[in-house]
């Protein structure tokens, strides 16, 4: 936290175009104005891409510097929570997570992933990300990471009760601009009773 802290200002002005394809995918499995939280929003690129496509987004971070940022760019209150401080309760259609809670401690995670999932609505959905790795660790900006493995991060989800997990793999960077493989996670909390 202590880098957003200090950092807000240049790392949410930077150039960084939103994950469009990722995104497509997600806005389709949405009804139009589906209540959707940007759990992790950073500096709101992708809030404010979700607002622009008519979905009603609540956008939140952990960070109140990069939450004033947000707010600046979408127009919108963000609301400050840490992501073991969730509380909502059948709140929201779907989770938008992009690089978000692969700052949760590894052993927060599985506890978060049942926070998450209770702010959800019956069949909603989770979008989310992470680097990919074996071990916890920091990079050289001194932000913590998770790193989870993919079959990890499957046992993670499925304690946390999550139905129709698919994890994919992909080749990519992040703000280190390093090479980087991501784990891009689709889950849901099963389909809503008849």
């Amino acid at each position: 936290m202590a880098f957003y802290r200090d950092n807000a200002e240049t790392y949410a002005a930077r150039d960084r175009q939103p994950p469009t394809e990722r995104l497509a995918a997600f806005i389709a499995r949405l009804a139009p104005g589906a209540a959707v939280l940007d759990l992790g929003c950073g500096g709101g690129q992708d809030s404010l891409h979700l607002i622009e496509a008519g979905l009603d987004v609540t956008p939140c971070d952990g960070s109140a510097e990069l939450a004033r940022a947000a707010e600046q760019r979408t127009g919108r209150k963000v609301e400050v929570v840490a992501f073991q401080e969730i509380e909502w309760n059948q709140r929201f259609d779907a989770i938008w997570a992009e690089a978000s809670l692969l700052h949760v401690p590894r052993p927060e995670l599985p506890d978060v992933l049942v926070r998450v999932l209770r702010s959800l609505r019956p069949g909603g959905l989770i979008q989310a990300s992470f680097k990919a790795g074996e071990r916890e660790g920091h990079d050289r900006f001194g932000r913590y990471f998770n790193y989870p493995s993919a079959a990890w991060l499957q046992t993670c989800f499925d304690w946390a009760g999550w139905s129709d997990i698919i994890i994919e793999e992909a080749n990519g960077s992040g703000y280190d601009n390093e090479p980087t493989r991501w784990l891009h996670v689709t889950a849901t909390t099963g389909r809503p009773s008849p």
